[in-house]
């Protein structure tokens, strides 16, 4: 006669003792999103294998608290960082009622995704190169209307959107390629790079998006990227160069800063 047998369940104290062994610094709260995420005991038993064997949270429970959102991150995809609530809440300030929101480079979509909960009315587009962050984007703005397209920055947007843009959203890489392997394991090895390595200064991409943000932009719209406090001046020349009037924004607290341009 056979017997089955259940896989025993993991204690609260044993995950947090695994976790903080493996070096998770917010052990206890990390152990209670994995509890809650478990489908069964095996379950949770291979999430917590997972988590020791350092894949990052987000992508083994599937989300992240992104400003207030539970946003949808799949394995692969950037997950967004606590700092870009910063540029959040000035495209937020800027965003006139039903505006036309854009998002390129967007991932998962958290930044259009986050705009769109706060604003009137909006339209919402959003692009990527990565094939896996469409799929992500669309399943989070699928509930506000997001239409998401596959391609390079501007390349997919539908050109109907040409000067009609009023808030254009780019967390775009600005890591310098020398500095990448200096992040921690987690970005680097499950991230993809494209959304990492922003070029030998960090602005590649980022002069990429204001090189043709006037085309895209209605009269009055503002571009906003994050990048480093250290990248500053050179950042607001390149939005200058682009014939954009540049600002800066920083938030001492969430360690944030964002450069903006308007046309």
């Amino acid at each position: 006669m056979s017997t089955s047998r259940s896989t025993p369940a993991l204690s609260r104290a044993a995950i947090v003792n695994r976790l903080r062994a493996a070096g998770c610094v917010f052990a206890e709260a990390e152990a209670r999103l994995l509890v809650e995420a478990a489908t069964s005991p095996t379950a949770l038993g291979e999430m917590v294998e997972r988590r020791v064997a350092g894949l990052p949270l987000e992508h083994i429970v599937g989300w992240v608290d992104f400003c207030g959102l539970r946003v949808l991150v799949d394995p692969g995809v950037f997950v967004p960082r606590r700092r870009t609530a910063l540029l959040v809440d000035r495209a937020v300030a800027l965003a006139p009622h039903g505006a036309t929101i854009v998002d390129v480079a967007c991932g998962s979509g958290a930044l259009g995704l986050a705009v769109a909960t706060r604003v009137d009315r909006p339209t919402v587009h959003a692009a990527d190169i990565e094939p896996a962050a469409v799929r992500c984007a669309r399943r989070n703005l699928a509930p506000y209307g997001g239409h998401v397209h596959l391609g390079d920055l501007y390349a997919p947007l539908p050109p109907e959107l040409r000067e009609r843009v009023d808030v254009l959203v780019a967390n775009v890489p600005y890591v310098p390629s020398a500095a990448v392997d200096l992040l921690p394991p987690e970005a680097r090895i499950h991230e993809p790079l494209v959304a990492l390595d922003g070029g030998a200064d960090g602005l590649d991409v980022l002069r990429r998006v204001a090189a043709d943000a006037r085309d895209w932009l209605a009269p009055g719209g503002h571009l906003l990227l994050e990048t480093s406090g250290d990248q500053v001046a050179a950042a607001l020349d390149v939005l200058a160069g682009s014939g954009l009037d540049p600002a800066v924004a920083r938030d001492e607290e969430l360690q944030a800063t964002v450069v903006l341009g308007r046309r």
